[in-house]
C-alpha cells in the first residue's frame, strides 16, 4: 500500500450538498477498491491560475489515500467521467515522505555533532572589587 495525495477541482456553480455527495461517493470508490482514506480536506472555493473549461474559480478537494495502483486508477476513472470535476491531480507521496525523514535524521545527526564539538565556555573571572583595584 502506498500513500497518495489526490486533489480535484469542482465547478464553482455546484451546490455544497452536491460536492459533499461527490466526496462520499469518492470515499466509497476508494474503500471498494481496497484502499483507505486517511483524510479529506475541503479547501473551499479559490481562484484558478488560468481558465479551465471557461471557469475562473473552483472548489478544491484534497484526499489523502493509502492504496494500490488499481485504487488510483479507479479513482481517476470516476473523476474523468464526472461532469462537475474540471481538473484532477494524483501524486504518490511515499518517496517524498521517505526523503523528508532521511533529511530530518541527517539534520539531527549534524546538530548533535555540532553540540559535541563546541568547546565549553571558559569560566568567567570574578570581578575585582573597586577598593582592591590598583590604578
Amino acid at each position: 500500500m502506498r500513500n497518495y495525495e489526490m486533489i480535484f477541482i469542482v465547478r464553482p456553480d455546484v451546490a455544497d450538498e452536491d460536492v459533499q455527495k461527490l466526496i462520499t461517493q469518492m470515499e466509497s470508490v476508494v474503500a471498494s477498491a481496497g484502499g483507505k482514506v486517511e483524510k479529506v480536506e475541503k479547501m473551499g472555493r479559490r481562484r484558478l491560475a488560468y481558465r479551465v473549461h471557461k471557469q475562473r474559480e473552483g472548489f478544491y478537494v484534497l484526499f489523502y489515500v493509502q492504496g494500490t495502483g488499481d485504487t488510483v486508477k479507479e479513482f481517476e476513472r470516476r473523476l474523468k467521467v464526472t461532469d462537475t470535476v474540471i481538473k484532477h491531480l494524483t501524486v504518490c507521496t511515499d518517496e517524498i515522505l521517505q526523503r523528508a525523514a532521511k533529511f530530518k535524521a541527517l539534520r539531527a545527526k549534524q546538530e548533535a555533532k555540532r553540540r559535541r564539538s563546541k568547546p565549553a565556555p571558559a569560566p568567567a573571572t570574578p570581578p575585582v572589587p573597586a577598593e582592591n583595584a590598583q590604578v
